[in-house]
């Protein structure tokens, strides 16, 4: 007869005897029918799991109520469970070993390696009366859980992409064949334990004895191991064949995600392309159930393709890598920023994809969002193509001759501070880069000119253009952002151009450099021209800074509006009963319906759209003290009136009107800007 059939439980060996258990005081509860089966009864063929001739079953558990989980793991050995002896040293020093308080406490002996232990020596009396006590593992096992636990609730666990990220960082099968911890090939169809604690169980087997009792071992060992995750049998299977490839082949992972990676960069590329064809100024993609990816062209919202979930994943996953400037590692389910640059190659494409020669960079922002795993927003940034002179490159953003020259005239004037608002893609940013570039042409290059930006977006030849340091929290964005401007203050600028005015210490940093003799231009977020006053009054910049007409020299407010396409666009005549011609006929009578347009059907010259590009509309304000004083006292009508009757300023309604009029944007597109036509706009 076979020595391992008379096993009983697993702290037995092959001359105990249920009173020689009794004497040892081991708590085990043995089934009355079990006590009275004769071991002659049991067939070698069945004494060892995984060798009988019939496939076994999940043990049935009587319904005794004396019967516990830990007792069911006692009826089976060491030896029924592990597919080869694994030395008590081996077991312990493979993973972490967690020693109890009493252990720490206790004086230091020296330590004898029990080389000699394996599974298939019993443990002792002394081991059997005290097994290891939950309070030694508590604090391993509740960060385990935790762990398992909430990984259990997001995985899906027939993803491709779940057995990658189980096999990532090292992590290993410590149950499969010639690992640390292996189990016989029966018990591989139960369970599989990794060396992070994870511990699958297929979910018809939880209770069986086997299971339960290589939990038991596992802890009696001081594995690391956590609550089950209770899978399907063909999910284990999978998780044994994957472990199985990888030893047969270490680098199959590594380079099965460089080929997906290249994959989706290569996608990342052709989707780019097809942007900067059409001048797309923002891409959004919307990964939910599915992919959407979306245009933005021309101020218009567009989807342009649609893919399933999976590709989305990746693709967002390929853009993240492929950025110069980013966090360290990609985060699902936080907000984080980076920046691609258009000089260099795809990081991790080897050199061999590049974005399109007409863009400069892609700035993105990843996003979690409900109903769904992520939104990510790329901005895209376009070289200079034009060889225009100074002033006809920022003619050609749609300024008119009298917006021109009074830019000359602020890029003309040593001190000060100018300041261009909109709401974001309103293209202040260009139109800065546009003025920095003339301003250094008009002085021919003598005059030092130095840039804060976050990150920079447009080169500006001849500039010194310092870069915020990516921070992954706002809080240290503004923190790095007014470190960079007060070190630039420091690197003796003639000319300072920041970026935006965030923060109040941007703002203070900013009226330092012009009360010190600085040309200094910038951009804010506010509604008006004449709003930039209350809103630095609001971020708390001292009344005295702003009354001074010899610092605020300059405030400007603009928008994008859509150009009509001329091959398509319909005479307003055509439609008086249109709302918004009849709104224009009672603004300006007969006269403004006979020269108005409204946005036509689309042609192939506009790719069917009725639009065709975007220019610039602009109100300016050269404030002097009187302006300033009344603003501040809050007599914003008044301040309007002045400005008008007494500085001739233009407002951005009647410089949008006059563009209407010479049929370059349809009525629609100035009412959305600037209201009714027949209705007052209030100051």
């Amino acid at each position: 007869m076979d020595e391992q059939s008379n096993r009983t439980d697993i702290y037995s060996n092959p001359e105990s005897s249920v009173d020689d258990l009794q004497s040892a005081s081991v708590d085990v509860q043995i089934d009355l029918n079990a006590q009275e089966k004769s071991a002659e009864n049991i067939s070698s063929e069945e004494s060892e799991f995984g060798q009988g001739n019939e496939q076994s079953k999940p043990q049935e558990i009587t319904s005794s109520e004396n019967l516990s989980d830990e007792n069911v793991a006692m009826q089976f050995s060491e030896s029924d469970i592990l597919a080869r002896p694994v030395p008590l040293s081996e077991s312990l020093t493979s993973l972490q070993d967690y020693p109890t308080d009493a252990q720490k406490k206790a004086p230091q002996e020296p330590v004898v390696e029990p080389e000699n232990i394996t599974a298939d020596t019993p443990l002792t009396v002394e081991e059997a009366n005290n097994p290891v006590q939950e309070s030694e593992l508590s604090a391993t096992e509740e960060t385990t859980n935790e762990a398992n636990l909430s990984a259990e609730d997001s995985t899906d666990y027939s993803s491709v992409q779940f057995l990658k990220d189980l096999y990532a960082n090292g992590n290993e099968c410590i149950t499969m064949a010639n690992s640390s911890f292996p189990v016989n090939e029966e018990t591989r169809t139960m369970l599989a334990l990794f060396s992070n604690g994870r511990f699958f169980v297929v979910d018809q087997y939880r209770y069986d004895g086997r299971v339960l009792g290589f939990e038991y071992i596992a802890k009696k060992r001081r594995l690391q191991i956590g609550e089950p995750e209770l899978v399907t049998a063909t999910v284990l299977k999978d998780i044994y064949e994957y472990a199985v490839q990888m030893r047969a082949n270490p680098n199959a992972l590594t380079e099965e995600e460089n080929k997906e990676q290249a994959r989706m960069q290569r996608d990342f590329v052709t989707v780019i392309s097809r942007a900067a064809m059409n001048q797309v100024s923002d891409i959004h993609i919307v990964v939910a159930d599915h992919t959407t990816v979306m245009f933005r062209v021309n101020g218009l919202m567009q989807t342009e393709m649609e893919y399933n979930k999976e590709w989305g994943e990746s693709f967002v996953r390929a853009a993240f890598a492929s950025a110069d400037i980013s966090d360290s590692n990609y985060a699902q389910n936080e907000y984080q920023a980076a920046q691609k640059l258009g000089r260099t190659p795809l990081r991790g494409s080897g050199g061999r994809l590049v974005l399109p020669k007409n863009v400069l960079g892609i700035r993105l922002q990843f996003n979690p969002i409900a109903f769904g795993t992520r939104y990510v927003v790329m901005r895209l940034l376009y070289a200079d193509e034009s060889n225009a002179s100074p002033e006809a490159a920022i003619a050609d953003l749609g300024f008119n001759k009298r917006d021109t020259d009074l830019f000359y005239q602020l890029r003309a004037v040593p001190t000060g501070i100018v300041i261009v608002s909109g709401p974001t893609g309103s293209g202040k940013s260009t139109t800065l880069q546009r003025n920095m570039i003339a301003m250094l042409q008009e002085r021919n290059y003598e005059t030092n000119l130095i840039t804060v930006e976050d990150p920079p977006e447009y080169p500006i030849p001849g500039a010194r253009q310092m870069p915020v340091t990516n921070a992954s929290i706002e809080e240290a964005k503004d923190r790095e952002f007014t470190k960079a401007l007060a070190a630039a203050l420091r690197s003796d600028p003639d000319s300072l151009m920041i970026g935006e005015i965030r923060t109040l210490s941007a703002a203070d940093l900013a009226f330092r450099g012009a009360l010190s003799g600085h040309n200094v231009w910038t951009t804010l977020h506010a509604n008006t021209a004449g709003a930039i006053l209350l809103r630095l009054k609001d971020m708390g910049v001292e009344d005295f800074k702003l009354q001074d007409p010899t610092i605020m020299r300059g405030m400007l407010a603009q928008r994008l509006f859509r150009k009509l396409c001329p091959f398509c666009r319909i005479p307003a005549s055509q439609h008086p009963e249109h709302p918004s011609v009849q709104r224009l006929k009672n603004a300006f009578g007969d006269v403004g319906v006979e020269h108005a347009y409204l946005r036509g059907p689309g042609c192939a010259d506009c790719d069917f759209r009725g639009v065709k590009g975007r220019i610039a509309v602009a109100e300016f304000i050269l404030p002097d003290s009187t302006f300033l004083n009344l603003t501040l006292k809050g007599e914003i009508q008044k301040a309007q009136n002045y400005w008008i009757n007494d500085l001739d300023g233009r407002t951005l309604r009647e410089n949008a009107i006059s563009q209407m009029l010479r049929g370059i944007i349809d009525i629609e597109e100035v009412e959305r800007w600037t209201g009714f036509l027949d209705q007052p706009i209030l100051a």
